[in-house]
């Protein structure tokens, strides 16, 4: 079992900043994929990010150049740097820990851009 605790969300004026923290603890495989996924309301869940445990990372298209994914294995904690925010970045954002199979998710966090 993977335990997921997420961190860094509120209320922040468009073109502002935020990072989100997403801390695992359990039984870590030595293999496994991070990613932020992020749900508005009346949306469908979607992938914003991944990072892998060898450092691969990919990002939907929406986010690339504002959004930065990065993990401190030391700590098992993922981070989401979120730059530029912009109002449609406004949704619950949620930390999955994908491993041996098997996917985790944290509580979610919710980010809103607003003026």
């Amino acid at each position: 079992q993977v335990q997921l605790v997420e961190s860094g969300g509120g209320l922040v004026q468009p073109g502002g900043s935020l990072r989100l923290s997403c801390a695992a603890s359990g039984s870590i495989d030595s293999f496994y994929v991070m990613a932020w996924y992020r749900q508005a309301p009346g949306s469908q869940r979607e992938l914003v990010a991944l990072i892998t445990s060898n450092g691969f990372t990919n990002y939907v298209d929406s986010v690339k150049g504002r959004f930065t994914i990065s993990s401190d294995k030391a700590k098992n904690t993922a981070y989401l740097q979120m730059n530029s925010l912009k109002p449609e970045d406004t949704a619950v954002y949620y930390c999955k820990h994908a491993q041996l199979g098997r996917d985790y998710w944290g509580q979610g966090t919710q980010v809103t851009v607003s003026s």
